[in-house]
């Protein structure tokens, strides 16, 4: 009526075929996670490419201002060390 070996046999089959589905759905997550991680690493690194061409840009129409206003320059230095120094003074 009741076959206990057959149970045993039908049972470690099923352990199997579980450990084998979840192996192939894991690695198939793993593939997955990797491709997206990579994704997003290529768009950081552009988005780094691209901010360090403007502040590239923006140091040299800076340079580019103090080069041609070296007296206001200083003087507008100097008065936001003075600002600033106020506020931390205060806190």
């Amino acid at each position: 009526m009741f076959d206990s070996d057959r149970m045993s046999e039908e049972l470690r089959a099923l352990k199997v075929d579980v450990t084998r589905l979840l192996s192939t759905a894991g690695e198939e997550m793993f593939e997955s996670s990797k491709d997206r991680a990579e994704a997003l690493a290529d768009q950081i690194r552009a988005a780094l490419t691209e901010l360090g061409e403007t502040v590239d840009e923006e140091q040299a129409q800076l340079q580019g201002l103090i080069a041609d206003r070296p007296i206001t320059s200083l003087a507008s230095a100097f008065a936001l060390g003075v600002v600033v120094g106020f506020m931390l003074r205060r806190h």
